[in-house]
């Protein structure tokens, strides 16, 4: 049989749905096919193979198949698997979710007669239609900087500035830090190690030992030095953390110290560490960093507004176990989100905490919105070149006063530089769009009524942190490397 009649000899396949976002393949590799890949590894024996009485090439097929039958048969069943298994997704344009499908090669034998079959089960892309994305309705908001707003930020900054110091006999109250001794014990296991020293802020949403509470203000306030509060905690099942994932975890929290927050007084040195000379130069700095970032802000609504109407006006499931396993990978572009808007690292790790705590709802709209984005990229050709993100990185760069090679080594190190790619394109998707939708100008006040109720939450985490991010701010960091 010539080579090119081998490669006439096709694979039977077969597609199924098990489910959203996954497909059953079975394979079907013909006799045929079997015996010529036999042959064909034989025959290189044959003439390799050193056998003692025989020379090269003139060895026995029945003595080959004795000594090395078992071995041939093994590679020959693990190279048509690999063949049989690329072949299928690439001649069936199957669109993966994740690394290479996972075959259990010990449970296949290479039968002695006949076919082999064999299949296996994939994640894949939702198959789903893009609504019309031409003439979307967005409104942009329209503001100015109030007094009320710079004094607010000014008292940010102070808070910012200010120390936490324990306070003996002191009742907790929200707001408050404490630091406590936390018991960790998992549903149906041991319990971890105590927690010693652990510093909570006693807030509505928090992250206690590395597990999200719902209320912690509630649980917490009223508390004073050696009292012991518990709760017990229904992780959500798309949990970041595996430990804890779609279990009860019980926080057994000893108040070891209660800390009040002192801020700071506006003074010389308080000044100097924002780089200005005094009140009225840190006010002129807050303004126009204000100014900026309303704009900024009326971009990221008007984003929003394009979210909402992609988010309403398509259409697919997604399986439980997908929306987990893309969770971690979700935070990861949260954070980028954040970096990307210039956040300072203590908030970046303050909103990734509340992020931490979403709901399952919220995990999967992310999830539905990161596959329509793809595919609105893949329709609108739109790609990202080194070029445009080592821009976008120098931008970042400056807004926190750090080297742009420096922050791209780290975002290297830390794995967060193709989640930023993606974040690139994302934008363009969202400029590509908005350059044919129909905008109107509105009340900044009237605005925030009309965002899509899963990310409220997360959104006003974001305005707060972007409007509370001033130069003066960070200048005081631009030694940071």
């Amino acid at each position: 049989m010539t080579e090119e009649n081998k490669d006439e000899v096709k694979n039977v396949v077969s597609i199924s749905d098990i489910g959203p976002c996954k497909k059953k393949i079975s394979v079907e590799i013909p006799e045929e096919k079997i015996r010529a890949k036999l042959e064909e590894d034989y025959k290189e024996l044959r003439r390799e193979a050193a056998i003692p009485g025989f020379r090269k090439g003139k060895s026995p097929m029945r003595l080959l198949e004795k000594r090395f039958g078992k071995d041939i048969s093994e590679q020959v069943k693990v190279r048509l698997l690999a063949d049989a298994t690329d072949a299928a997704i690439k001649d069936n344009k199957i669109d993966m979710i994740g690394s290479e499908p996972n075959v259990d090669i010990e449970s296949i034998n290479l039968p002695e007669s006949g076919p082999m079959k064999f299949d296996f089960e994939v994640e894949v892309r939702p198959e789903f239609t893009l609504p019309a994305l031409d003439g979307i309705k967005v409104e942009k908001p329209k503001a100015e900087v109030t007094d009320a707003q710079i004094d607010e930020e000014l008292t940010e900054l102070r808070k910012g500035a200010g120390l936490w110091k324990p306070v003996d006999g002191a009742t907790v109250e929200s707001g408050d830090q404490i630091i406590a001794n936390v018991k960790v014990t998992v549903e149906g296991g041991e319990s971890d190690a105590s927690n010693e020293g652990t510093a909570i802020f006693v807030r509505e949403k928090g992250v206690v030992a590395g597990v999200p509470v719902q209320e912690l203000d509630k649980l917490l306030i009223g508390a004073k030095q050696g009292d012991v509060r518990t709760t017990v905690v229904e992780v959500p099942k798309t949990f970041y953390n595996e430990k804890y994932r779609d279990k009860k975890v019980t926080l057994d929290i000893t108040v070891e110290d209660v800390k009040k927050l002192e801020i700071a007084e506006m003074n010389g040195e308080f000044f100097a560490r924002f780089g200005v000379e005094d009140e009225k130069g840190l006010r002129s700095s807050i303004r126009e960093h204000a100014e900026n970032m309303l704009e900024r802000q009326s971009r990221y609504a008007m984003a929003e507004d394009i979210r909402k109407y992609l988010l309403e006006n398509t259409t697919f499931d997604l399986p439980g176990d997908v929306v987990a396993d893309q969770s971690a990978r979700l935070l990861q572009r949260q954070y980028i989100n954040m970096v990307m808007r210039g956040t300072e690292r203590e908030k970046v790790e303050a909103q990734m905490e509340e992020l931490r705590t979403s709901s399952e709802e919220q995990a999967k709209e992310q999830l539905k919105y990161f596959f329509i984005m793809d595919k609105i990229a893949d329709e609108f050709k739109i790609e990202v070149d080194d070029a445009e993100v080592n821009s976008h990185i120098a931008q970042v760069a400056i807004q926190r006063g750090r080297r742009p090679e420096k922050m791209r080594e780290d975002m290297i190190k830390d794995g967060s530089l193709a989640q930023f790619t993606i974040q690139v394109r994302e934008e363009k998707c969202i400029e590509k769009i908005l350059e044919k939708a129909e905008i109107s100008e509105v009340d900044a006040e009237k605005k925030p009524a009309k965002k899509a109720a899963a990310k409220k939450t997360t959104k006003k985490a974001e305005d707060k942190e972007d409007s509370a991010e001033k130069p003066a701010k960070k200048a005081a960091k631009k030694k940071e490397d």
